[in-house]
């Protein structure tokens, strides 16, 4: 069974709070933008509508039927909000995007992203598999959905310690819905000082 590797640089832009990580993007057909979380599906874009603009749709496009990339990029270096995912390459078991058959072959190197953010204090995954993997990494108990724990970056000259958040996943396939998602992303936000 063939590997698939990241298709994405980790976007870190200068002064990021906060990084937040997911586990693998789903296969280039079903992105309707070149960016993190580009499937239409998945509500990551309305999530973070709702939170900053109490808005679902402020980071569709014109044309509905796709994200605003420069919109969602933008937002993203304005605020502070580091992206990338908790694999650099996986074997899909089944021919679709579900975590539940996602093999992690090489697990993304974590500290080094967080070396690159000297700023960043938390790290919010979005899902289990991305929390569990984080979790592993870090040596840390895995927190409950909606929760953090802390762990201790191993070069304690840029910050001794940092959160680890878990937060519900984006995907509709989680059942919960939009606004509660939203509730629990607002929660995380608000107490990294981003709103």
């Amino acid at each position: 069974m063939m590997t698939e590797s990241h298709p994405l640089q980790p976007f870190l832009p200068s002064g990021a709070k906060i990084l937040m990580l997911g586990s693998f993007p789903p296969k280039r057909e079903r992105w309707s933008m070149d960016f993190f979380y580009p499937n239409f599906n998945n509500d990551m874009w309305r999530i973070m509508g709702l939170v900053f603009f109490g808005d679902r749709t402020h980071f569709i496009a014109s044309d509905s039927r796709r994200f605003d990339r420069d919109a969602v990029v933008s937002f993203c270096s304005d605020k502070g909000i580091a992206l990338y995912d908790t694999a650099s390459e996986v074997r899909r078991l089944k021919d679709n995007a579900s975590d539940k058959f996602l093999e992690i072959v090489t697990p993304t190197d974590i500290h080094a992203l967080l070396e690159s953010l000297p700023e960043c204090r938390a790290v919010a995954t979005t899902g289990q598999k991305a929390a569990e993997t984080a979790a592993a990494v870090f040596g840390c108990p895995l927190p409950s959905p909606g929760t953090n724990v802390l762990f201790r970056h191993p070069d304690n000259t840029v910050r001794e310690s940092c959160r680890l958040w878990r937060m519900p996943s984006s995907s509709r396939a989680y059942p919960l819905s939009i606004e509660k998602k939203a509730d629990f992303y607002r929660e995380m936000f608000e107490n990294e000082g981003l709103l």
